[in-house]
């Protein structure tokens, strides 16, 4: 018996656009169901209609059932009793959903008074009973705290407490995960899978994150352009799949697990909901499109087996055992001259040495004074090689930036070295630093941020060459252009006449244009569907090959990170954790906080993700501002509690430094009792043996 049915679901906003046309589907109890597809593809504006949150001038039709009752239509009061209480919604940003001026137990208890009509002491005993089952620590003091007291992951298992407040039928998670670390994300799977089973809901998963759907959902519902394209059981869509652009996207994911070489990016953009093209909207960026594609807009048609696909050549596809590498083209990346000398014998580009960077805790309005030291870099060493990428990858509040910022600024540190292309940065006077900005440039985590949108992509681009006196700049600009993938006549567009990974491309092309030995890549994919995504991969791959750039790059995703970087720095609370060669650190991890960040990491892999052992870190990051003694890690620390009393002593008394492992050509780690494991794949049957 079906929850929630879904029939021929259309919204229209003012102008004719049509964001969602002809949705359906159906949603039984205890069931989840993904929905996934790119940017602007109708997955969000679908929930918000089933939820009738939608603003007033959107034009809705066809049917949404729930238990049999029709939503579309109903009466706003009448709406009111059922959100809440036979649906509820989690949504992507926890801190916005939430009231700022109302504490957190208030706001659950309200839900729970509205829909059960319970009194306030037995209202706030059960918010606060919610609280404890979704994992939240202390739960009777934290009910009292106000939304941005709670971190962002808390935030989120808040959140959860109270869609489930009311033992709702169905849950719609919209984008639950996207911006949160891979540790708590894994936590907060873990709390909706828990709160599932508490209530045994049916759960509607939006995600562009295909490794989460690979490990949560029972079907998958793949959209483009607003409407259905492929639809069936997780593991048909992952292993089977039929459409051209499920292909494309499962392509186009970087793995921790997967074999080196470029990624398969679908080229393109997703069109425009007010300027569909002729036929099937997927044609223009489709590789089989023959002519017929042109001709109508294919339906969603059954094919047997629960599938349903909408595309010509689907028989085709499952006849011939088709994959996203056999459609779509892989493209050849060269191998760099640098890379073939050993890495010894190479000139270093970077070198930190014991930098640190503590900042002052200052309290009071008028008369400010010092109560504490935030602690956000502590004390940490690395060197990058000539044609070599180092990844920078932990936790959100682990340091990552306030390095990226010191090395960026070229300016004394408070204390340590940082030698940038052989020159110390506190002994740069302005001369020097402006020359040496020529040879290190950054490339920014969000792309509409960092350009202009007052100025042509042209002047974008010859910004700095002008600021550094170059000519010949009009044809630099095209030349620039070109090499990321433009054609030299976007000069004269504005930023916002582009899609997210054409305006990454520029900010590239910006940062290449002073012909850099090192570039700083600060979360330069994190903001980018994964079929765009792809592309940018590729081409800061190549770009590294062909111009024999270093990187150094800041990431949380290290599905990325093994693809694009060479070696490996994990940072925990302004100190590295573990460091070395990307083989050896994510084959065979040995400081426990790196084992707890591989394994948290989904893999778009449904029977992968059904036996892998996770390692489910408990709480949050503890203040910078207040580290723990000795290691940093071991009050979070799973092998903590599985020591001796002394060697639970030493953990506490004696912070342990980076120290190379044996048998180890260039991996070490910061634990007093570092053990290499293998825990991308392993399972509990594997690990028993």
């Amino acid at each position: 018996m079906s929850i929630l049915e879904v029939q021929d679901l259309t919204v229209t906003f003012p102008g004719g656009i049509e964001a969602v046309r002809g949705v359906s589907y159906e949603v039984a109890r205890g069931e989840v169901l993904g929905i996934v597809g790119e940017s602007g593809s109708g997955k969000s504006v679908t929930s918000l209609a089933i939820m009738g949150l939608l603003p007033r001038n959107a034009q809705i039709s066809g049917s949404v059932k729930l238990h049999g009752q029709e939503l579309i239509g109903m009466k706003e009061e009448d709406l009111v009793k059922v959100r809440g209480k036979s649906i509820s919604m989690i949504f992507q940003d926890p801190l916005s959903a939430f009231t700022p001026v109302y504490t957190i137990g208030d706001q659950i208890s309200e839900a729970l008074r509205i829909h059960q009509k319970l009194g306030k002491d037995k209202a706030a005993k059960r918010a606060v009973e919610l609280l404890d089952l979704v994992g939240i620590p202390h739960p009777g003091v934290r009910a009292k705290a106000f939304p941005h007291e709670f971190s962002g992951g808390m935030r989120q298992r808040a959140m959860i407490a109270m869609a489930i407040a009311n033992d709702p039928d169905l849950l719609i998670c919209d984008e639950p995960t996207t911006a949160l670390d891979v540790t708590i994300q894994a936590q907060v799977l873990e709390v909706l899978k828990t709160a599932q089973r508490e209530t045994g809901a049916g759960i509607v998963m939006i995600t562009h994150d295909l490794g989460v759907v690979a490990g949560m959902a029972d079907r998958v519902l793949v959209m483009y352009a607003g409407k259905p394209v492929e639809q069936g059981h997780v593991d048909d869509i992952y292993y089977r799949p039929r459409m051209p652009y499920t292909m494309g996207l499962l392509a186009s994911i970087p793995r921790i697990d997967g074999e080196e070489g470029p990624l398969v990016p679908i080229e393109g953009n997703p069109p425009s909901p007010a300027s569909l093209p002729p036929g099937c909207p997927f044609a223009p960026r489709c590789p089989m499109k023959i002519d017929s594609c042109d001709d109508e807009e294919p339906p969603l048609t059954d094919v047997g087996g629960g599938r349903h696909v909408a595309c010509i050549r689907s028989r085709e596809i499952e006849y011939k055992g088709l994959t996203g590498a056999d459609v779509f083209p892989v493209p050849v990346i060269p191998v760099s001259e640098v890379v073939r000398v050993p890495r010894e014998q190479r000139a270093t580009v970077l070198e930190l040495d014991n930098l640190i960077r503590h900042y002052p805790l200052m309290k009071g309005a008028v008369f400010k004074r010092r109560v504490g030291t935030v602690h956000a870099v502590d004390g940490i060493s690395f060197d990058i090689a000539e044609g070599e990428t180092l990844a920078l990858v932990g936790e959100s509040g682990c340091g990552k930036t306030t390095t990226l910022q010191q090395i960026m600024q070229l300016a004394p540190p408070q204390s340590g070295r940082i030698v940038v292309l052989g020159q110390d940065s506190a002994k740069l006077g302005p001369s020097g630093r402006k020359a040496l900005r020529g040879d290190l440039q950054i490339v920014f985590q969000d792309p509409m941020a960092a350009l202009d949108p007052r100025m042509p992509v042209g002047d974008i681009i010859a910004e700095p060459l002008r600021a550094h006196g170059r000519t010949n700049v009009k044809e630099r600009v095209a030349e620039l252009l070109e090499l990321v993938g433009l054609a030299p006549e976007y000069a004269e567009r504005y930023p916002q006449s582009f899609s997210g990974g054409q305006r990454q491309r520029i900010g590239i092309a910006r940062a290449l244009a002073l012909e850099p030995k090192l570039l700083v890549l600060d979360e330069p994919v994190s903001a980018l569907d994964v079929s765009i995504q792809a592309g940018v991969i590729n081409l800061l791959d190549e770009l590294k090959n062909t111009l024999g750039l270093s990187y150094l790059f800041v990431a949380h995703d290290l599905a990325v990170v093994r693809h694009l970087a060479d070696r490996v720095a994990v940072m925990y609370l302004g100190r590295i954790a573990e460091i070395g060669t990307v083989e050896e650190v994510y084959d065979r991890p040995a400081h426990p906080y790196t084992q707890a960040l591989l394994s948290a990491i989904p893999l778009p892999d449904p029977e992968m993700e059904r036996t892998r052992k996770r390692i489910l870190l408990e709480g949050d990051l503890p203040s910078p501002a207040d580290p723990p003694s000795g290691c940093r890690f071991r009050t979070r620390c799973p092998k903590f509690a599985l020591l001796t009393e002394a060697e639970r002593r030493r953990c506490v008394d004696e912070e342990p430094s980076v120290a190379r492992l044996a048998n180890a050509v260039d991996h070490g780690a910061a634990c007093h009792y570092a053990e290499e494991v293998e825990v991308i794949t392993a399972s509990d049957d594997q690990e028993e043996k």
